[in-house]
Formats: structure tokens, C-alpha cells, sequence
């Protein structure tokens, strides 16, 4: 056999694999989209959501208004979300084989949070640190997430309050709802290096309040057919941008609606 019909030969057989590799990903991306089509709706808001600076979004979100299309979470973008969970169960066995004793579920399984307003407003924790060898005051709010290099960095150098006040106000509501007013324990994994960033976080409680009058006044405006103000005067404004609902909202207008 000749090398250049030896070099067809493999060139041939590549390509088939390609095609081969590339439906396989197709396949498992349907998966994932179909395997995301059958998760449950929320039917409450989040207290992971609330500290939003967009309570349109917000209530958007609550009253189960379909994303704009192309806002639509690609197979990636949902296998990241899923890999962010994996990382907090391993985050979570490293600090307990470390000998703190982190709690994220009661004796029956449930996981840990707090539901108010008759379930109109709910929370999960990541978990509780009831005790530990280190000297801190216990029992601690555990929150963790993930981030890439970028983001890790902005969190060691400027903390979770400047760089993410979402995250802030999600760990406020926690330490105020599930009666947790040390300081919680916030921990960030790097996904790229697998750094971890620990961050003791006060208690907030003018910031926990601020969060729940929001979401009482979004809920106020849910059962009145009212949509609450848009967060720009228009939809340039960098975080209409990125919103899900982007031509929803700025096509609705201000009107009352009775979505839901």
C-alpha cells in the first residue's frame, strides 16, 4: 500500500469519527434540554433570586413568563449549572472530612431552608457548620459557589458584598430566616485551578430587610395585575441586555398584565 492512499485511507476514517463524536454530542445536548423541560417551575420566589437589582425581572420569573427565545439556557450553559453543584458536594465533603460538622439536610433527607408567606417565599441552604476545630462562632450559614479565574479573583480581592450583591443578599435572607446571625462561612471554588476562597460574612440585617420588603411589594403587585418598573429607561442599558425577558418587557410596556 501506497502512503498517499495509507494518508486517504486514515483522513477517511477521521472524518467518519468526527461525524460519529458529533452526533453523539447532539444527542446528549437533546438530553440535556429535554431532561431541563421536565424540571418543576418554581412556583415561589427564590430568595437565591431576590437580590436582583430588577424586580420586573423578579416578577417575571414568579409569575412563570416564557424567556424571549434566543435567552433560552443553551445544553452548556446548563451543564455548567449542573457541574456548580457537583463542586459545592465536593466543597462540602472537604470541610467535613476536615471536622467541621456541616449539615445540609435533616434526619429524613430534606435539605435545609425556610418557606414564609404561605410558601410564596422560600430559601435552601447549602448547609449549616454546627461545630468545628477552627475558632469561630458556630452554628454558621455555609454558602458555596463556584467561579472561573475572574471571577475568583475579583472575590479575594474585593468580597462577596461588592463583587456580587445578589449573592449578598441571598446569604442576608438565609442568616435572617434560618436564624443564623454569626457570621456565615461564604466559600468559592475555582473551577479552573480548584483554589478555594473563604470569606466570613457579617450578618446584614438592614440588607435582609430591604430584600424581603422587595419581595413583598413583588407580590403585593402580582395579586393587584400590576407590573413593577423597569430597572432602565431603555433597553441599551447593559443588564436589559442580558435580561431573558428583554423583548417581553420593553414590548409590554407598563400596562397591567394578568399573566400567571
Amino acid at each position: 500500500m501506497s502512503l498517499t492512499k495509507l494518508i486517504w485511507q486514515t483522513s477517511g476514517s477521521n472524518t467518519k469519527s468526527n461525524d460519529v463524536c458529533s452526533k453523539i454530542l447532539e444527542v446528549v445536548d437533546n438530553s440535556i434540554q429535554e431532561q431541563n423541560k421536565k424540571r418543576e417551575k418554581r412556583s415561589y420566589l427564590g430568595a437565591s433570586s431576590l437580590g436582583d437589582p430588577c424586580s420586573r425581572k423578579i416578577q417575571y420569573r414568579y409569575m412563570g413568563v416564557e424567556p424571549d427565545i434566543e435567552k433560552n439556557f443553551s445544553s452548556k450553559v446548563l451543564r455548567i449549572f449542573e457541574f456548580g453543584h457537583v463542586i459545592e458536594d465536593m466543597a462540602h465533603g472537604w470541610l467535613y472530612n476536615a471536622g467541621f460538622d456541616l449539615k445540609s439536610s435533616d434526619k429524613n433527607g430534606k435539605q435545609y431552608g425556610f418557606s414564609i408567606a404561605d410558601d410564596k417565599i422560600k430559601g435552601h441552604i447549602d448547609g449549616v457548620i454546627c461545630g468545628g476545630s477552627v475558632d469561630m462562632a458556630y452554628p454558621a450559614l455555609w454558602e458555596c459557589k463556584s467561579a472561573n479565574e475572574k471571577s475568583f479573583n475579583e472575590f479575594v480581592r474585593k468580597g462577596v458584598s461588592e463583587v456580587n450583591p445578589v449573592y449578598a443578599a441571598q446569604i442576608a435572607l438565609y442568616q435572617a430566616y434560618m436564624d443564623l446571625s454569626n457570621p456565615a462561612l461564604f466559600t468559592v471554588v475555582n473551577k479552573n485551578t480548584c483554589q478555594i476562597y473563604f470569606e466570613l460574612v457579617p450578618f446584614n440585617k438592614m440588607l435582609a430587610q430591604q430584600v424581603s420588603d422587595k419581595a413583598v411589594d413583588i407580590l403585593k403587585a402580582v395579586e393587584h395585575n400590576e407590573i413593577l418598573p423597569r430597572i432602565a429607561v431603555n433597553s441599551d442599558y447593559f443588564a436589559c441586555k442580558m435580561c431573558e425577558f428583554r423583548k417581553k418587557c420593553w414590548e409590554l410596556g407598563n400596562e397591567s398584565t394578568t399573566i400567571r
